[in-house]
């Protein structure tokens, strides 16, 4: 943007789930891989403790503000982080999935990988401010929508 001109406006992503996520991808998201798991009756695998913690966005939330960014004429060579701001546990979201999808999980804990950052957390202030940006889905609303999406289709 500062060298030519270009009008650019970059947008930082959290943690996306939503329906039509590969689940077998070796960099799909554990919401995907933990779903397609839960719904087979399989153990769900968890490296560390389950107390590490990210920011999950819902694919509703990251279209909202790639939509608001084309429009905000003062979004011009910034970036913006795009999340919920809020952490959820992995252990909280094997409860939320057990209470959607009503089904008891098998988990197995792991040594944590290495390089896995503990937690993560969007700041979206700057983009409520600037792009009028406000997640409007959250954790389980987002969980909900995606079990809905999925009745009578393979899960993610």
């Amino acid at each position: 943007y500062d060298l030519y001109g270009l009008e650019t406006v970059s947008l930082r992503y959290f943690n996306v789930f939503g329906i039509g996520q590969d689940p077998d991808s070796e960099d799909s998201a554990v919401i995907p891989k933990f779903t397609t798991r839960l719904l087979a009756n399989q153990p769900l695998t968890i490296y560390g403790d389950g107390e590490q913690s990210r920011d999950f966005t819902h694919v509703d939330n990251i279209v909202e503000a790639n939509l608001l960014a084309l429009k905000a004429p003062d979004g011009a060579g910034r970036m913006f982080n795009v999340g919920c701001g809020e952490r959820i546990t992995l252990n909280r979201l094997v409860a939320l999935l057990e209470k959607q999808f009503g089904v008891k999980a098998q988990v197995s804990y792991g040594p944590p990988k290495t390089g896995d950052v503990r937690h993560s957390l969007a700041d979206i202030e700057l983009a409520r401010r600037v792009l009028g940006y406000s997640p409007t889905i959250n954790i389980e609303e987002g969980l909900r929508l995606m079990m809905e999406a999925m009745r009578g289709r393979k899960p993610c």
